[in-house]
């Protein structure tokens, strides 16, 4: 199969319109050619007129490990271009920036859940372009996460850099197929295209969005090792709003969960009691890890992997939304006073918990808070809520 850079670069066609175009990109380290080249060198090579580039969290060269730690604007050394972050000063693209270009290329690789911040980047790169009379191209890549959805949709006045729009946790779509929801969302008027991928089959295995065997995976953003972090990412990164580690310091992040003070066999014992048939499509393993960094440094920690990866998984049964909160909630029967909601300004939403801004309401956590609240009622609020989206993204897809 071709991502989209893939396709603009081997048929001339579709160069065309760039021709007498001043273009910046906006990309980062997974921005690559089959070949393995970065976007932005490849682009220069075939003679695009590259004027600026940009930088979304983490920065163009991913160098940045932790979450909400800026990058500065800098001059490429190769290219002689300035290169503007978006994760640094600002998040959203200032005029100064905007005059530097006529048509920005975005090519992302995304992994398919609505906190991570490429999309909300998306969001604000298209309505900076509306206010500016610019163009944006998407170059399109796989959703690694497929098709499944799964999540409640972001409530009003939750919107965040973390919440791009009222959409699920796993909302099932490529990083061009969104855009033109953010357009019709928003009411955009924008001039905007997407080079779409040839020979993208989310719904085939054994990659189910990212085809593997075909395309070597380079992280898009530093703990973003593997598909498989990326399929358990729309659950595990609730646990940024949790007191448990998520593995940030280990080898395996947001693939595994645990703390000093918790007993990973009672839990899954327990999450196994309560909701058996969430915890289809994976297998979820006790470990041991002790963080080198982040949460518990150097602390050991009792808990559980989740191996979303064959020969368990089951793409069309994996629910990674439902068994994190599953471990939430055993985690409060078990220990019903422990201290497991973080408190700060996550992405700078100040008065807001974490886990209330990661999930775009408070509901999950009263859920996981309540005593007498039990798997299926979450499952009662949860499940209308994916069906309409469903509905919803119907006229947006593309492949």
């Amino acid at each position: 199969m071709k991502f989209g850079i893939d396709r603009l670069l081997s048929d001339p066609a579709l160069r065309v319109p760039l021709e007498g175009r001043r273009v910046a990109l906006l990309a980062h380290p997974a921005s690559v050619t089959r070949d393995m080249t970065h976007s932005l060198d490849a682009l220069v090579a075939a003679g695009i007129k590259v004027t600026a580039a940009f930088g979304p969290q983490h920065g163009l060269r991913g160098d940045k490990q932790d979450n909400m730690v800026e990058s500065p604007d800098f001059n490429d050394p190769v290219h002689g271009i300035p290169v503007f972050s978006l994760y640094g000063e600002v998040r959203r693209p200032s005029g100064q920036m905007m005059g530097t270009f006529d048509t920005v290329l975005i090519d992302l690789q995304d992994l398919g859940c609505r906190i991570y911040t490429f999309i909300t980047t998306l969001r604000y790169m298209l309505e900076a372009a509306a206010a500016h009379g610019k163009s944006v191209w998407v170059l399109d890549r796989p959703n690694p996460a497929g098709r499944p959805i799964e999540g409640l949709i972001l409530r009003k006045d939750w919107e965040s850099f973390v919440g791009a729009g009222a959409m699920p946790m796993r909302h099932g779509m490529t990083l061009g197929e969104l855009g033109h929801w953010f357009i019709d969302n928003l009411g955009l008027d924008v001039d905007y295209r997407v080079v779409e991928m040839d020979g993208y089959s989310p719904e085939s295995g054994p990659g189910f969005g990212w085809p593997l065997g075909e395309r070597i995976w380079v992280n898009p953003s530093p703990n973003a090792p593997n598909l498989w972090m990326a399929r358990a990412y729309a659950g595990t990164v609730m646990l940024e709003g949790a007191t448990l580690s998520e593995g940030r310091g280990t080898t395996r992040p947001l693939e595994v969960f645990g703390a000093p003070d918790i007993d990973a066999r009672s839990i899954l014992a327990e999450m196994q009691f309560l909701a058996p048939e969430w915890l289809a499509g994976c297998v979820l393993r006790e470990c041991w890890f002790e963080p080198t960094f982040h949460k518990h440094v150097g602390q050991l920690c009792h808990g559980l992997q989740i191996h979303a990866e064959a020969p368990h998984y089951r793409h069309e049964l994996f629910r990674p939304w439902r068994v994190q909160a599953l471990a939430f909630k055993a985690i409060r029967r078990l220990y019903p006073g422990y201290p497991l909601w973080r408190d700060f300004p996550y992405e700078y939403e100040l008065g807001k918990l974490p886990i209330d801004v990661i999930n775009g309401s408070p509901l999950l956590r009263e859920w996981v808070d309540d005593d007498a609240a039990m798997p299926r009622d979450l499952e009662a609020m949860t499940a209308p809520e994916e069906e309409a989206w469903g509905r919803e993204r119907a006229q947006f897809l593309k492949y």
